[in-house]
């Protein structure tokens, strides 16, 4: 029997999108999961379209925060219900393809991993591909991604059996990439299955559009994650401010 993956997306006030990403997770190929959504006290209707869900998939479960939390609480609060072997992420405005779960758990178990991740694509607000394809270095070290997040939120999947249930303190920024980290520094290096199996949607109002917030939470990495006095993250960030301009590019692909 094939083993139980389970899907955390964090949910709060995703109403033009939540509809279109579980639909991506029901018509996955590959059948056996469930997905654990925490809601961070939605004022819109996002609550209301998850729950026609429910009703009709007994896999989808919602869970309501009675107040706003964040992202990094509600992912924790979805990771303490789960129950999988394999803990994948999706957030509530991204897409997977259909064959994504069959293809990585299928090289996961081929190639005796505990975690991998794959490229994807990237859409507008609406859902229009912008031909644009984020790939990384493969396989990938724990030296490059210390240096620069090449690993796609959307796209990775681990074994609990050999990792355990990874949290973090849900206040933490940058809580996917520390995450990874925590991973690549048992592993040392892992591979990527080499093709598009995501679609990462680009929002005007997320917070990767805001450089500066990026740059101020990748420092937070440094300083606070790893320990390292303020002198040392500073050059650190410098070398991850070159590799994210001049050579994590060469990773980007028009399509």
């Amino acid at each position: 029997m094939n083993d139980l993956v389970s899907i955390l997306t964090p949910t709060y006030n995703t109403e033009k999108f939540i509809r279109a990403t579980i639909e991506s997770v029901q018509n996955q190929t590959y059948q056996n999961w469930e997905m654990i959504l925490v809601d961070d006290a939605s004022t819109d209707e996002t609550v209301s379209i998850i729950e026609e869900f429910v009703q009709k998939d007994s896999r989808i479960k919602l869970f309501k925060l009675s107040k706003n939390s964040g992202n990094g609480f509600a992912r924790n609060e979805a990771l303490e219900k789960a129950t999988g072997k394999y803990i994948a992420y999706l957030d509530a405005d991204d897409l997977w393809s259909s064959t994504k779960l069959e293809k990585q758990i299928q090289f996961l178990k081929t190639n005796n991993q505990t975690f991998t991740f794959s490229y994807y694509d990237s859409i507008d607000e609406e859902g229009n591909n912008l031909k644009r394809r984020v790939e990384s270095p493969n396989p990938l070290t724990y030296k490059e991604l210390f240096f620069c997040n090449y690993v796609g939120n959307l796209t990775a999947i681990y074994d609990t059996e050999y990792f355990g249930k990874i949290k973090l303190e849900s206040s933490e920024k940058r809580q996917d990439w520390r995450i990874w980290l925590t991973i690549l520094k048992q592993l040392k290096a892992v591979e990527a299955v080499p093709e598009p199996l995501a679609f990462y949607r680009i929002r005007k109002d997320s917070i990767s559009s805001s450089k500066f917030k990026l740059i101020k939470h990748n420092f937070g990495v440094y300083r606070d994650f790893h320990g390292f006095n303020f002198v040392f993250s500073v050059l650190l960030m410098i070398r991850f401010l070159f590799t994210q301009l001049i050579i994590k590019p060469r990773y980007i692909k028009k399509v």
